[in-house]
């Protein structure tokens, strides 16, 4: 009989320590209500809500940054063109310029020669 006295003390106590065990675990941990978890919901949602329109802002500024750029970038490629016609023009009115200039000197030349012979 005192070895099955003995068995119920350690039983108990184990009973006792598991007892203390499971009650302070469920006293430690926190049960969140429903509103609780829809406040927390609703705050994310917000924010994300708020990170969304950011990121579309971000978005349309960059698209229109990118149509800005291409719009230059096609003017610039006209540029170019319109600089080498230019260049062109310039290169022709040159070399006339240098024709003309060959012509006036021998002009010049042949009337120098005619004042300086003698009339008559």
């Amino acid at each position: 009989m005192g070895m099955e006295i003995s068995m119920a003390k350690k039983i108990a106590g184990k009973l006792r320590v598991a007892t203390i065990v499971v009650l302070g675990g469920l006293s430690l941990s926190a049960c969140a209500t429903k509103s609780y978890v829809d406040q927390q919901i609703a705050a994310a949602n917000s924010q994300i809500s708020a990170v969304d329109a950011k990121a579309a802002d971000a978005r349309q500024r960059a698209d229109a940054a990118a149509a800005a750029a291409a719009a230059a970038n096609t003017a610039a490629g006209n540029a170019s063109a319109a600089a080498e016609a230019a260049a062109a023009d310039a290169r022709n009115v040159n070399g006339r310029v240098d024709q003309l200039t060959t012509r006036v000197d021998a002009l010049e030349q042949q009337a120098a020669q005619k004042a300086k012979r003698p009339r008559g």
